[in-house]
């Protein structure tokens, strides 16, 4: 019986990059499909009581930063705490991500959506520069048309229903898995996720 997750995430997540190629492994080793979904949380947030970074609390803010130190130190990824490109706006990004999954598949949107992660994170890029945008797309091998193709209606009806899509699923925040209907929010629940392919 066929497998499938859906994969909600925003392209400029520290928890998303934490979580990416675990999860890419661990869709792999069960045989699921994974359909990719960028999604745009300045639209959820307002409607599931979320909150942009720079407006919450300084506790929340501290708070925050304690925990990016521990799981880069847990899971050994290179990590910059205040990346020189943060906040940053994602949706072209992720609207360059729908555009890869449709003309070249998913594997090659997940491994672009890899190489976005770890440029934020990692690299100190800043995925908003259409410059860089086009360099990631020439270092993963992908035709550099995607960007303009990025810009068409098709991507942008993609991303504004894969919003929607997990508003209708009780997604508030990134990443988010769902499979069989059941959500699992955060890089930090991919354990349970495990749990249930294997025993589905």
């Amino acid at each position: 019986m066929s497998k499938t997750i859906d994969y909600f995430f925003v392209p400029q997540s520290p928890w998303a990059y934490f979580g990416h190629a675990r999860f890419v492994r661990m869709a792999a080793e069960a045989s699921a499909t994974v359909q990719i979904k960028p999604m745009d949380l300045g639209k959820i947030f307002p409607l599931t009581g979320g909150l942009p970074l720079g407006q919450r609390s300084a506790q929340r803010q501290a708070y925050r930063l304690l925990e990016l130190r521990r799981f880069a130190d847990h899971l050994q990824m290179p990590l910059n705490l205040h990346p020189k490109f943060f906040p940053v706006a994602g949706d072209d990004a992720a609207r360059l991500l729908i555009a890869v999954d449709q003309q070249d598949g998913v594997d090659a949107a997940m491994r672009l959506c890899g190489a976005v992660l770890s440029a934020v994170w990692a690299q100190e890029r800043n995925i908003a520069d259409p410059a860089v945008l086009a360099e990631l797309l020439q270092e993963q091998q992908l035709d550099a048309s995607r960007l303009a193709q990025a810009a068409t209606a098709p991507v942008q009806t993609a991303y504004a229903h894969y919003t929607d899509q997990a508003l209708a699923l009780g997604v508030f925040g990134a990443p988010a898995y769902v499979f069989k209907g059941e959500l699992f929010w955060g890089q930090d629940r991919l354990a349970f996720l495990e749990q249930r392919l294997q025993s589905s």
